[in-house]
């Protein structure tokens, strides 16, 4: 297994989003289950995480190639540990979505399909992510995505306004009607994007708040001083109706024109 161009650390952390990304993975599987796939294909996946959708994408691709791709370098040393046994069949690689082009990948670009979960509503430039991603996947290649949708945990976004606050950092819930416009644009044809909710619920107290401050709260969170972060995060918990996180999901599936 190869790793290059590992872009600099983010203020995730790997292994606790690992534990934690359940429900990532979960919503990973059903979009996984979109893809059209001979079993020998090359597969980008645009935003790898931990790893654990990659791991079921190798088990599709007996004789294809993943490259999985993400700009956490924790993300990318967790995924490098959970998908040591597929050797040389994955390639991890360090970079931006936004920087992402035919060099990024070198030899093995273009890709026969882009696969993404739950990445690219952290990427707040969606036409140039998609013009980049059309780079690199080859006429008449697929995209398959989902992402947070527009009206994606509201209730979150709620609670921590009910405590005086706007909720720092950068995200972008999209509409499905500027997506299904953005990925014209961008080159691709026999577009479909959809919604559907996602509610969470989460079994305990702690459970909630964990996943709120390593996930959810993430960027919001590291504005804090230590000292406030944990009791930040509880209060916006207990604001959820339910142990709920009212999920959207903005569901994309595409090929590339030509």
């Amino acid at each position: 297994m190869s790793s290059e161009s590992v872009a600099p650390a983010s203020d995730w952390d790997g292994a606790r989003y690992d534990r934690l990304a359940d429900p990532q993975a979960r919503w990973g599987d059903t979009v996984l289950e979109r893809l059209q796939l001979a079993g020998d294909e090359t597969v980008l996946d645009a935003g790898c995480g931990s790893g654990r959708v990659t791991e079921q994408l190798l088990e599709r691709l007996p004789n294809g190639r993943v490259i999985a791709l993400d700009a956490s370098r924790s993300m990318l040393e967790t995924a490098r540990r959970r998908l040591e046994r597929w050797q040389e069949r994955v390639r991890l690689v360090g970079v931006d979505l936004l920087d992402l082009g035919p060099s990024t990948l070198g030899d093995d670009a273009p890709v026969d399909a882009a696969l993404s979960t739950a990445t690219f509503h952290w990427v707040t430039d969606h036409d140039r992510l998609f013009a980049n991603l059309a780079t690199v996947i080859r006429p008449g290649g697929q995209l398959v995505a989902q992402c947070g949708a527009e009206g994606n945990i509201e209730s979150v976004v709620r609670a921590v306004r009910a405590l005086g606050v706007e909720r720092a950092g950068t995200w972008l819930y999209a509409s499905t009607e500027e997506t299904s416009e953005r990925l014209r644009r961008a080159g691709f044809v026999e577009t479909r994007v959809w919604t559907n909710p996602e509610p969470t619920p989460f079994p305990s107290d702690a459970d909630l708040t964990d996943f709120l401050e390593a996930v959810c709260l993430r960027e919001h969170i590291a504005t804090l001083p230590p000292a406030e972060r944990r009791p930040f995060s509880e209060r916006v918990a207990a604001a959820l109706p339910g142990r709920t996180i009212d999920y959207v999901r903005l569901n994309i599936i595409a090929r590339r024109a030509g």
